[in-house]
């Protein structure tokens, strides 16, 4: 099947901190975003609205057809885990679908290509990879301003910023810029992005284990250079240094209740199941503690 790009759908808002339990709710309460007061419902403008319904799809929380996905019901129920996205776990999590769904094309791209090209980057950078990229498939048209657009957008979720500092329950804010992924520097009259491979230790291991297992493209076994560098693996999207993936795997693989074991035989690094786990059990337990 021929994979779709879309750079547009966000109406150019990035998802506000608490757009996913008011999208969710609504939903929930047998709402469509549809309706015609589905605004007055929602308590936002009109183009808020789809914007909304797009993150919430990026974010694995809305299934393509509307429905409420169970990661979503587990997470934002009223008695969920955590329904006001409070735990900084919550945002990983988020991180990792938008990625992985692909629905978002930038996320994905800039993850799981881009970045492999520069870790330093500027806008006209991405800009001209998404050119090349569109050339080369044949699969969709770059506009220009779109494209711009769009990455602004990516900017605004991600970029810590000194105003997010000063007042993190600013409503404007980004969702993810509490995971500091994205930095940003000036050189001359160019502004710089960067995503830099680190150990990232304030990822909690049960959610590198739920996104190990949540990718499923393996039975009773996985080897360390598929989590590495395979797309929507953990390590392009946590972006984690070779370091820092083989701290996370020996942390798993320490814990007997996991059933993980930790095999280097003949150079070949694998991860081994005893039992094959329910990524969101592995989940339950992390927020019941």
């Amino acid at each position: 099947m021929e994979k779709k790009y879309t750079f547009s759908g966000h109406e150019s808002f990035q998802c506000r901190q608490l757009w996913p339990k008011k999208g969710y709710d609504f939903i929930s309460s047998g709402k469509s975003f549809n309706d015609d007061d589905a605004a007055i419902m929602l308590g936002v403008g009109k183009n808020m609205v789809a914007s909304i319904r797009f993150w919430m799809k990026s974010f694995g929380l809305l299934s393509l057809d509307d429905k409420i996905t169970p990661f979503a019901d587990k997470l934002l129920a009223n008695d969920g885990w955590d329904p006001y996205l409070e735990d900084e776990a919550s945002l990983w999590l988020l991180h990792y679908h938008l990625v992985k769904s692909g629905i978002a094309s930038t996320y994905s791209l800039v993850f799981n290509e881009f970045r492999r090209e520069k870790i330093e980057f500027t806008r006209e950078n991405y800009i001209s990879f998404v050119k090349r990229k569109a050339e080369s498939t044949g699969q969709f048209q770059a506009n220009e301003k779109t494209i711009h657009d769009d990455f602004n957008v990516f900017v605004k979720l991600y970029l810590r910023t000194s105003h997010h500092l000063k007042d993190k329950e600013d409503s404007f804010s980004g969702i993810l810029s509490e995971l500091d992924l994205i930095k940003a520097f000036s050189r001359g009259k160019d502004d710089y992005f960067v995503i830099e491979n680190t150990d990232r230790t304030e990822i909690p291991d049960e959610v590198i284990l739920y996104s190990i297992l949540e990718a499923g493209n393996f039975d009773q076994s996985v080897n360390l250079i598929t989590l590495e560098q395979e797309p929507n693996s953990i390590g392009i999207v946590y972006s984690l240094s070779k370091g820092g993936l083989l701290n996370k795997i020996e942390s798993l693989a320490s814990k007997p209740a996991n059933g993980i074991t930790f095999n280097d035989h003949a150079g070949i690094k694998e991860l081994q199941f005893k039992k094959k786990l329910s990524p969101l059990t592995v989940l339950d337990k992390y927020y019941a503690n």
